[in-house]
């Protein structure tokens, strides 16, 4: 992470102090959102997740059935490549992707589709931070660019841009890569190619769809030790705009807090929260049991979109018991008695109804609603979990990609961070994570 900036010249030190005190956080009443347009490149929207692990053939079985995400493309012995196992999973725009590595002592061969894999930096990184997001992919107009302007504005390299080229329809694909934080980097993606994921894996079309409606990736949250270090490195070679702020007296329960800040692209389709944890409280910020748990910072979870949050939720709720993902439990009865009061008639007497038998959390802002609901850990460590969302409201015309590569339409569309990110509800989460803490015995 970008250190903290001080002047040994006498002269400049009140400089420094004001900058340092005009980056400290204002919290959810004193911020007041703009959108300066300060991106340092064009960036479009979010184009995958991947996630390292030891296991990736087992691991995507479980995702695709328990989120609904049908398998479409693999890179793995079948392929052959004898480096790693790699498989792709999609529900509309969401592409998720598994990947693991073969045996360090195997034949590494050379038809691996990313020439930048490292064998054995991806055993050391699934040893461990365990199942974890290594790469957040964003589709940038022009990847190239994209990477000399961040690593110009301070970000660290870790791939440079390399083109792809797909050996079934020759189509090209631009690909670099840079620190975000900790051991999870930030993908740039661009090119023609038109494909899933990247150029060189191989098409899956014959298995089965399980899709449970899920539309996007949302947001992608990250924890870190030193908020406002993280929120300069990444603000400053993004130039990413503040979109949020919210500080321990804002989303803290009697025990444990964070203080939290989102970053937006230009288009704010890709929203970036980062949290650090909060200390002198009774009880050790869940924060701050991520970062031990996952040995340093990293992605803490992930939101995905759906139009229709009950039928979803039916839909996955029906497969946790039979090898899916686990939600945690509902807020109190209290809370679902006041949110009629607190939300208005934006839902229906049925849809709260539907909201407390599923347990889902409603929240708003002045532009929209927010229902949201937080799934369990995904593996062994209390680390990267997911969250369903639906967004109700800020909807308006907007010119969005095209069906041929570089257009534009027009369309409408929900605006980003439509009903805020449920800052009324995370004292009754930071409870129920704090509840299921306790019966691990942490």
């Amino acid at each position: 992470m970008a250190a903290a900036i001080a002047s040994p010249l006498a002269g400049t030190e009140n400089a420094a102090l004001a900058e340092k005190k005009a980056r400290e956080l204002k919290g959810f009443k004193g911020f007041q959102r703009s959108n300066p347009q300060t991106d340092k490149f064009e960036v479009l929207k979010f184009h995958h997740i991947e996630f390292w692990c030891l296991d990736a053939t087992t691991t995507q079985k479980r995702f695709s059935w328990g989120l609904g995400m049908g398998l479409v493309a693999k890179s793995d012995q079948s392929t052959g490549n004898s480096q790693f196992a790699s498989y792709v999973l999609n529900s509309n725009d969401l592409t998720f992707v598994i990947t693991a590595p073969y045996s360090q002592q195997a034949n590494p061969g050379a038809n691996s589709p990313t020439p930048w894999y490292n064998k054995q930096q991806a055993i050391e990184f699934a040893t461990k931070h365990g199942l974890a997001v290594r790469s957040v992919g964003v589709v940038v107009k022009d990847a190239e660019q994209a990477h000399a302007a961040a690593v110009s504005h301070g970000a660290h390299s870790v791939q440079a841009p390399v083109t792809l080229t797909d050996p079934a329809t020759g189509q090209k694909q631009t690909v670099a890569e840079v620190v975000l934080y900790g051991d999870v980097v930030l993908r740039l993606v661009s090119g023609p190619f038109q494909g899933h994921y990247l150029a060189g894996y191989t098409p899956v079309t014959d298995a089965p769809s399980h899709n449970c409606g899920l539309q996007r990736l949302d947001h992608a949250v990250g924890n870190v030790n030193n908020l406002i270090e993280a929120l300069d490195y990444v603000n400053g070679f993004t130039g990413f705009h503040d979109f949020a702020e919210f500080t321990a007296e804002d989303v803290g329960t009697v025990d444990s807090g964070l203080n939290s800040a989102v970053l937006a692209s230009n288009n704010e389709f890709v929203l970036l929260p980062i949290n650090e944890p909060t200390f002198g409280t009774p009880r050790k910020s869940q924060i701050q049991t991520f970062l031990e748990q996952n040995e340093g910072p990293g992605l803490q979870h992930l939101a995905i979109m759906t139009n229709d949050i009950f039928t979803t939720l039916r839909e996955l709720r029906n497969r946790s018991s039979q090898g899916g993902f686990d939600f945690m439990p509902p807020a109190s009865k209290r809370y679902y008695e006041n949110l009629p009061a607190k939300i208005g008639d934006v839902l229906t007497p049925q849809q709260y109804r539907e909201v407390e038998e599923l347990g889902i959390l409603v929240d708003k802002d002045p532009e929209g609603v927010l229902l949201q609901i937080f799934s369990k850990p995904l593996s062994d460590r209390p680390t990267v979990f997911i969250e369903i969302i639906q967004r109700i409201g800020c909807m308006g015309s907007s010119l969005v990609e095209g069906s041929s590569p570089g257009s534009l339409e027009q369309e409408m569309v929900q605006a980003g961070g439509c009903g805020g990110f449920g800052k009324g509800n995370f004292t009754e989460l930071f409870k129920s994570i704090e509840d299921y803490e306790r019966t691990l015995s942490l």
